[in-house]
């Protein structure tokens, strides 16, 4: 199968670590990657899912990509994110790039959730963001040139989305991260960039957890998602996201839906929040 992933190849032998690589957008930014020479480790929870991520890596790269090694890591426990780094850096001879993007979708009402949802968003999001930064940082300053961090956050961290508010919360936290410590690393020579991506097409809401009505938050998160004129080709995203890492951005919003909420909300939050307000009276209520 001839390769659909396409890009510069100035990343070629470097090292390259994806966290939540397995699928979705993750396995597209991992491929991305490889397209472009990286030694790439994808990491995630599940050994299977992992394995046929690299079997679909491999049959869509071709031949020439170094093989994809895999890592069954849970990034909510800093020890296995520890050893997830240095037995990547003693295989690959090092670790230059990370893109940090394991997360997970809650759609339902606040009425329907608790504390437990906000506090899984938070552990697997922002906790599992913080833990790979911080992990991967020693190594990356260790890369020849500096190394490159992207901490993939969402444009639900840019406003509160009704629905979405785990979700919201946590990516908020990991757009947070990634402005800190690009302040903090420049003077170590590693870039940080944050990622703000819109709706893409990954077939997320397939995955996604519903609470509440099920099915009508199903239909409304699922035709969202899939609907092109406010959604985005995932492959696309992939390619800018790993060109703006490779170059060094500060930030990238991606989608110009995501575009115009970021900068509606910067410029006149009071008016955002009414109309996110009007938005949730015409999601499904709670059971």
């Amino acid at each position: 199968m001839a390769s659909t992933f396409t890009g510069s190849r100035s990343l070629q032998g470097r090292s390259a670590v994806v966290t939540g690589g397995s699928r979705g957008l993750g396995l597209l930014l991992a491929g991305e990657l490889a397209a472009r020479g990286c030694r790439v480790t994808i990491a995630a929870r599940d050994r299977e899912e992992l394995e046929r991520g690299a079997a679909v890596i491999a049959e869509r790269v071709g031949g020439g990509a170094p093989p994809v090694r895999t890592a069954a890591c849970d990034v909510r426990d800093r020890e296995a994110v520890r050893t997830l780094f240095e037995e990547t850096a003693g295989a690959n001879g090092g670790v230059d790039l990370v893109l940090a993007n394991a997360g997970i979708i809650q759609v339902a009402p606040v009425e329907a959730i608790g504390a437990d949802e906000f506090a899984s968003a938070m552990d697997t999001m922002f906790m599992g963001a913080l833990h790979t930064s911080l992990e991967a940082l020693p190594h990356l300053r260790r890369s020849p040139g500096g190394g490159r961090l992207g901490l993939v956050g969402s444009v639900g961290g840019l406003l509160g989305v009704p629905h979405l508010l785990p979700y919201s919360c946590a990516k908020s936290a990991v757009g947070t991260l990634a402005e800190g410590l690009r302040a903090e690393c420049g003077r170590t020579g590693v870039s940080v960039t944050a990622v703000h991506p819109g709706l893409m097409r990954t077939g997320s809401h397939l995955h996604a957890e519903f609470g509440g009505d099920e099915r009508k938050e199903f239909a409304w998160f699922s035709a969202l998602a899939g609907t092109p004129l406010v959604s985005m080709d995932a492959e696309h995203a992939a390619r800018r996201i790993v060109t703006a890492v490779e170059r060094r951005r500060a930030r990238l919003v991606l989608t110009p839906a995501a575009r115009a909420a970021g900068l509606a909300h910067g410029v006149a939050p009071a008016l955002t929040t009414r109309l996110t307000a009007l938005t949730a009276r015409a999601l499904p209520g709670a059971e």
